[in-house]
């Protein structure tokens, strides 16, 4: 194939532009208003508890959430809302924790500034401090007193947010874990 002096300079310039994108794509998007998001947001990887029996003590309920490298921005809160589900755990909120790694491979742990509940969804909020920069593996663990006195499915939703004044919550998905009745551990 003949390659024609004009095709070198088409060449150039889509390459240029396709680096530049890539650079782009890892940077922070901020607003003209303060508004900050997640260039590529979080992913939530799983949800899993250690007791599964209805009205089980003592379940610790794991929230494993992957920042990729290319997030643009650290990972300031994550909120966690009980979504679907006929019962509440009852939680703990001061034994709250969280670490890098994964529930089976626990690595540093990780600061908290303040662990909440929003009065309006329920929902505990997990704030970090400092900010958990991306490229990391984060794993939230919620200590229940108590699970769910029924069993089912119960759905978590999870939205992670970026650091700034004004960030912009990214909804992750559903964490699901599933109560049997009795003390059956679903094995």
């Amino acid at each position: 194939m003949k390659v024609h002096p004009w095709h070198i300079p088409i060449a150039l310039a889509l390459s240029a532009g396709i680096f530049s994108f890539a650079a782009w794509s890892a940077q922070a998007i901020r607003l003209a208003d303060g508004t900050t998001y997640f260039a590529n947001p979080p992913r939530l990887m799983t949800a899993t508890t250690t007791q599964k029996g209805a009205n089980s003590p003592g379940a610790r309920y794991y929230f494993t959430l992957t920042i990729p490298e290319n997030a643009g921005e650290p990972l300031q809160k994550v909120a966690i809302a009980q979504q679907q589900g006929i019962a509440r755990p009852r939680f703990d909120l001061s034994r709250t924790d969280a670490f890098e790694g994964t529930r089976n491979r626990p690595a540093a742990r990780l600061s908290l500034k303040e662990v909440t509940i929003d009065p309006q969804t329920r929902g505990i909020k997990v704030t970090f401090d400092p900010p958990v920069p991306p490229g990391k593996t984060v794993t939230i663990r919620l200590y229940a007193t108590r699970n769910p006195n029924v069993g089912g499915v119960y759905l978590y939703g999870v939205t992670a947010f970026p650091t700034g004044e004004k960030p912009h919550g990214q909804f992750l998905g559903f964490g699901r874990i599933q109560i049997y009745e009795g003390n059956n551990d679903g094995s």
